[in-house]
């Protein structure tokens, strides 16, 4: 949600930051200096570059756009993104416009997480690495990073042809201060410097790590790509495409591959060319590899700007003060991104899309209004990182199925028995803060069901506000699915082991689709014990149940929510059956994925999932009855949202006031037909509803 009035102070965290870089690396005691940039390569005793000068500070620029560009590919480099990007938009007082060269998953991903952040002057541009890989993939290259490590060498044709400057920056960079700072170094650039650079802060260059090592030319110790600013309007008048092709081409008669991807050739153009490059000071590129000599760099400089974790190690580097760095970066990696939506100061833009609608939604919203916290909810705009981790999408099949689901924190022990139940695809979202999207990474990085399945998609959404919105996750899990059908279920429950085969069987069979429209009801069944013993058929769960084992879902409780199933007929049935809409029902149910959306207005607890049936009955959806599939759900403690129905009266009436605005707008949407749901709804009420 938009924060409203004045910016949320950042106290806490910015102290902590201040204390980190207040504190930072004085190891050996020595004096700390500067010394101004000039322009031109200086050497040390050892003949190597010096970068490590910090020059005077040139007047940072009020209110001008910068440009940054960075290459990102896959699910874990767009999480790797979005660090750089908080710790980059912590310090910013300048608009940005991001341009990202990406694939297919990684704009998928990044596309809903900056619509949904919502952060006031951010613009973002998507560049196909798909149309760019042709220009680089004749390079051999044995970097990590595979193709688009050297689509850094294309970004000057690639980028819009009036843009003149660009920092390029490696997703895996840490900002410890305002990038401004950076951009203002052009300034320092003489009129035949193209390329600004940090000095490689290791002897990979110099080619005495170990025998035999072969690294390409470089001048002295040569140049870390890492971070670069670039004057793209200079490259193009040089001919940058032609002179890095050249270059590259000739020294691959001699060299394998490039080892360090396009910083190699980025180091045998600076070669051949030395005017071209402006070297910058150490502090803008603090390189952690396993041979860095950074020490020499941080043990001088009283202000670090920039931390790489130029290894394939990344945390995991050998460096005796790795865990200072670390701590730097675990701040912005838990850091609340919520916090960045404030407004800048002094530098006025347009607001982000769809900001200005919200904004005038939230102003006419009565804070007296004893049901204030359930509007202001439906009303928030949650930040969403989808496919959170790596996942294999699904081969087409024209009957496959995805469960999907959502959950808390408090859930996550669920999932690994989940797994083992259902075999097919899953799409879950989940509700976390930042610091709990990384509990949650450790916990599936730690369970060997979780990490061995790859059909399994992840969809992270950020907590924010009072209430569980439980109609936007599922609507968020759904929309993410990838198969043509999907079982809307809940994490609570775990399905009979056969029943992903079962369901594919039965839409086929059914010949659901076009020739029929349809919900298959997949029967409820719960267990008051935390050790059970799970059914392997219908006839074992048939047993359990009439020893007391096992109930039908809610039965003391809310029977109304799943009666309608016709538990009774289910026993004996042999084929599927079809059973009426009633008022209160809920039953879990496979659709096709393009079925109707869950009200969003459902926040908190009740009626989120009759709501949704109610839409699908109003849709002339038939309702059948499974007579083989099953599903059970497991006892845990309750949510805090229905604590809060059961001990609040305020709670209760503002879910009657929600589900009359609902069938208002059913109404509204429905005309005649929809008055059976409010003739049902003005009958005598029985318990309180579960969901």
């Amino acid at each position: 949600m938009l924060p409203r009035g004045r910016p949320r102070a950042l106290g806490a965290a910015a102290l902590l930051l201040l204390l980190l870089l207040i504190g930072f690396f004085q190891f050996d005691g020595r004096p700390r200096g500067s010394a101004a940039l000039d322009g031109e390569l200086s050497a040390d005793r050892g003949g190597h570059n010096r970068s490590d000068c910090v020059p005077p500070r040139p007047p940072l620029p009020k209110c001008e756009l910068l440009h940054v560009a960075i290459v990102c590919a896959g699910q874990n480099s767009s999480r790797d993104l979005v660090t750089l990007v908080k710790s980059v938009l912590f310090y910013r007082k300048n608009p940005l416009h991001f341009h990202l060269v990406t694939d297919t998953m990684a704009r998928n991903i990044l596309e809903m997480l900056f619509h949904t952040w919502m952060v006031p002057a951010v613009w973002v541009s998507f560049y196909d690495a798909e149309e760019l890989k042709p220009q680089v993939s004749w390079i051999p290259n044995k970097h990590y990073s595979g193709l688009y490590g050297l689509m850094k060498l294309v970004l000057p044709a690639t980028l819009p042809p009036d843009l003149a400057r660009v920092i390029v920056l490696d997703t895996d960079v840490t900002f410890a201060s305002d990038i401004a700072e950076l951009w203002a170094l052009f300034a320092h650039f003489s009129d035949k410097q193209v390329i600004g650079l940090v000095e490689n802060q290791s002897d990979w260059y110099l080619g005495n790590l170990w025998r035999n090592h072969r690294p390409w030319p470089a001048l002295g110790r040569g140049f870390n790509t890492g971070v670069i600013l670039l004057r793209l309007d200079r490259l193009r008048q040089a001919g940058w495409e032609q002179m890095w092709k050249l270059t590259a081409t000739r020294e691959l008669l001699t060299l394998p591959a490039t080892s360090l991807a396009d910083q190699d050739i980025f180091n045998a153009v600076i070669k051949e060319h030395p005017r071209l490059v402006q070297p910058l000071p150490c502090v803008w590129n603090v390189q952690l590899s396993d041979h860095t000599l950074a020490e020499r760099c941080y043990s001088e400089a009283s202000d670090l700007k920039v931390i790489h974790w130029n290894s394939p190690k990344k945390l995991r580097v050998k460096n005796k003060h790795v865990d200072h760095f670390r701590n730097l970066y675990l701040t912005f990696l838990e850091y609340d991104g919520n916090l960045l939506r404030r407004e800048l100061f002094g530098c006025p833009s347009p607001p982000p899309s769809g900001a200005e609608q919200v904004q005038r939604a939230l102003a006419q919203l009565d804070e007296e209004d004893a049901c204030f916290e359930f509007r202001q909810q439906q009303l928030t705009v949650h930040r969403v990182h989808v496919t959170f981790l790596p996942l294999e999408p699904p081969l087409p099949r024209p009957h496959d199925v995805t469960l999907v689901a959502q959950l808390s924190i408090d859930r996550l022990q669920m999932l690994e028995a989940l797994c083992r139940h259902w075999p097919g695809p899953m799409s879950l979202a989940l509700y976390l803060t930042d610091a709990e999207a990384q509990q949650f990474l450790r916990f599936v990085e730690a369970s060997a069901v979780l990490s061995a399945r790859q059909n399994v998609a992840y969809h992270v959404v950020y907590r924010e506000g009072p209430l569980y919105p439980v109609n936007q996750l599922r609507n968020v899990a759904l929309a993410q699915a990838l198969t043509p059908y999907v079982f809307l279920s809940d994490i609570d429950f775990l399905p009979a082991y056969s029943l992903y085969d079962y369901l594919r069987a039965s839409i086929e069979q059914l010949k659901l689709g076009r020739e029929r429209k349809a919900a298959l009801v997949v029967p409820a069944f719960e267990t008051l014990r935390y050790r059970f013993s799970f059914p392997s058929s219908k006839a074992e769960l048939l047993a359990l149940l009439d020893s007391g084992s096992l109930y039908t879902f809610r039965y003391h409780e809310w029977p109304q929510g799943h009666a309608p199933t016709d538990y009774a007929r289910w026993r004996e049935a042999q084929t599927p059956y079809r059973v009426q809409w009633a008022a209160d029902y809920e039953p879990y149910v496979v659709v096709p994925r393009d079925c109707p959306r869950y009200d969003p207005r459902f926040v908190g607890f009740g009626w989120n999932k009759v709501a949704h049936i109610v839409e699908l009955d109003a849709q002339e959806y038939e309702l059948l009855v499974l007579p083989e599939a099953f599903a059970i759900h497991l006892p845990h403690a309750p949510s805090l949202d229905i604590s809060r129905f059961r001990s609040s009266p305020t709670y209760r009436d503002c879910l009657q006031a929600l589900k009359d605005e609902f069938h208002q707008d059913l109404s509204r949407h429905y005309g005649a037909a929809a008055l059976k749901y409010l003739t049902a709804l003005q009958q005598p009420r029985g318990p309180a509803p579960p969901g």
